[in-house]
C-alpha cells in the first residue's frame, strides 16, 4: 500500500510515546529463553521482536524469521546450544542474500554443528544442537556487531565462557556495551579488555527481576529529523528514555543540535525544541551508529545543506544495500549523491521535486527517514507498512504531531 504525506505543518507541542527498544529486546529476549526466572516489560511491538519471539517459543524444525536480520543472527547462535535440537532457520528472498557465515564459522570454531542447505555462507542454514566445550574464538573486529554480540548472548550458557579476540578496529562499540551491559544486568560475569571480551560461564539460576526496555533511539531520530525541518520554538516530547542510554543511536542529541535541535531529559521523558542555529555542512563518522544514516542524510537534503558520512560499510548487507538506495531516491528528488562501499557525500541543493513516489526496498527505514520531508512538500511513500518492521504505529503518531497523510 502506497501511501500520500501531503505538505503538513505539525503543532506546536505533541507528545509521542515509543516502544522498546529493537536492539534492547531482542538481546533480552534471548537472554530471557536462556534464564526464564527474569521478566521484561516495555518489549518492542515490531515485527522484528515479535518473529523473535515466535521464534523462540516455536517446536517446529523449520522457523522462518523473514526479513529479521537480528533475528537470523542471534537465533543461530541460540540454536547451536540446545542440545539434541535440530532446527532449520531460514527467511525471505532478501535474508538469502544477507551473509551469516562469518558467525557459523566462529560458531563452528566452537563445536557447532551448522550446515548450509542452500548456497554457502548465507541462510537457510540447518543447525544441530549440542553442547559446546570450546571457549576461545577470534573475529575481524570490522564485521557486523550483530554476529559480536549472538556470541556474547550464548557465552554464558558454554560450559567454559568465551575468550573472543576481536582483530582490528571494532565496528559499532556501543552495541557490543550495550550487549555486556545487559549480560551484568541480569548477573553474567564479563569484561572488555583492549581487543579481548571474556564472558564468565554461569550455570547457576539467576535471581528473579523485572527489566525495562527503554525506547528506541532509533526510532526517536525520525522526529530528531522532523524538529529540524520545523519552526523554531517548535516541541516534541518523547518517552521513555534515559540520558545514560545503553543504545549507540543515542549520539543523535549531539548530532542534531547541528540542526537547530535541543535535547532535554525530564525524569523518563526526552524533550525536542528547535533553536535557532546557523547551518553548516556536516561531516561525521558513523561506525558506531549506521542505522541513523538515511535519517541524517535525508534532513541534509531537506535542509540544503551538504553532508560527508562515513563508516557506513555496514548498510550494504542490512535489509537493502541502503547506500544504493539513498542515492537514487535522493536523486529522483533533485539531489546529487556520490557514494562509495563505505560513505556517502550529499550536495548541497535547493529543489526539492514535488511528489516523488519513494521506493522502500523492504526496507522500515527507507519509508521513516524520508517521511519527515513531507514537512517540505508532499511525497509518496511507497510500501509504507514497511515500518511495521520495527515501528508498526508510526504514521498514526506522525497524524498525531500534524502531518496529513492519505491511505
Amino acid at each position: 500500500m502506497h501511501f500520500t504525506l501531503h505538505k503538513s505543518t505539525i503543532a506546536k507541542e505533541s507528545t509521542v510515546q515509543i516502544t522498546g527498544s529493537k536492539s534492547e529486546s531482542n538481546r533480552l529476549l534471548l537472554l530471557q529463553a536462556l534464564y526464564p526466572e527474569f521478566k521484561l516489560d516495555n518489549v518492542s511491538n515490531s515485527d522484528d521482536s515479535n518473529l523473535m519471539i515466535k521464534a523462540l517459543n516455536s517446536d517446529q524444525t523449520v522457523v522462518d524469521i523473514h526479513h529479521a536480520g537480528t533475528a537470523m543472527r542471534f537465533l543461530t547462535a541460540y540454536f547451536s546450544i540446545q542440545e539434541g535440537r535440530e532446527t532449520v532457520l531460514t527467511g525471505s528472498k532478501r535474508m538469502k542474500e544477507r551473509p551469516i557465515k562469518i558467525l557459523v564459522e566462529a560458531l563452528q570454531a566452537l563445536g557447532a554443528e551448522i550446515s548450509f542447505e542452500e548456497n554457502e555462507g548465507y541462510p537457510p542454514i540447518k543447525i544441530l544442537g549440542k553442547k559446546l566445550t570450546k571457549s576461545k574464538v577470534s573475529l575481524n573486529a570490522n564485521v557486523s556487531s550483530q554476529y559480536i554480540s549472538a556470541l556474547l548472548l550464548i557465552a554464558s550458557k558454554l560450559e567454559n565462557g568465551l575468550e573472543l579476540s576481536l582483530e582490528g578496529e571494532i565496528t559499532s562499540v556501543p552495541y557490543i556495551k550495550m550487549t555486556l551491559s545487559l549480560l551484568d544486568e541480569i548477573g553474567v560475569e564479563s569484561s572488555f579488555i583492549d581487543n579481548v571480551i571474556t564472558v564468565k560461564p554461569n550455570a547457576k539460576t539467576l535471581k528473579a527481576k523485572t527489566l525495562t526496555v527503554e525506547s528506541d533511539w532509533s526510532s526517536a531520530s525520525y522526529y530528531f529529523s522532523i524538529v529540524a525541518l520545523s519552526d523554531v520554538g517548535t516541541q516534541i516530547t518523547l518517552s521513555s528514555y534515559k540520558e545514560n542510554s545503553l543504545q549507540g543511536d543515542s549520539v543523535l542529541v549531539d548530532i542534531y543540535k547541528h540542526f537547530g535541535v535541543s535535547s532535554t531529559f525530564k525524569e523518563n521523558q526526552l524533550v525536542l525544541k528547535k533553536v535557532d542555529v546557523k547551518l553548516e555542512p556536516l561531516t561525521l563518522n558513523l561506525k558506531n551508529a549506521p542505522d541513523i544514516a538515511q535519517t541524517i542524510a535525508v534532513t541534509c537534503f531537506a535542509l540544503g545543506l551538504a553532508c560527508d558520512l562515513t563508516g557506513l560499510h555496514t548498510l550494504k548487507i542490512k535489509e537493502t544495500d541502503r547506500l544504493v538506495a539513498l542515492k537514487t531516491e535522493i536523486e529522483k528528488l533533485g539531489g546529487a549523491v556520490e557514494i562509495t562501499d563505505k560513505s556517502l557525500h550529499l550536495a548541497p541543493s535547493n529543489v526539492i521535486k514535488e511528489m516523488v513516489p519513494i521506493a522502500t526496498y523492504h526496507d522500515h527505514r527507507m519509508a521513516m527517514a524520508f517521511a519527515p520531508l513531507a514537512l517540505r512538500v508532499p511525497i509518496v511513500i511507497e510500501e509504507a507498512m514497511v515500518v511495521s518492521k520495527s515501528y508498526p504505529t508510526f504514521y498514526k503518531d506522525l497524524e498525531t504531531l500534524g502531518f496529513q497523510i492519505t491511505k
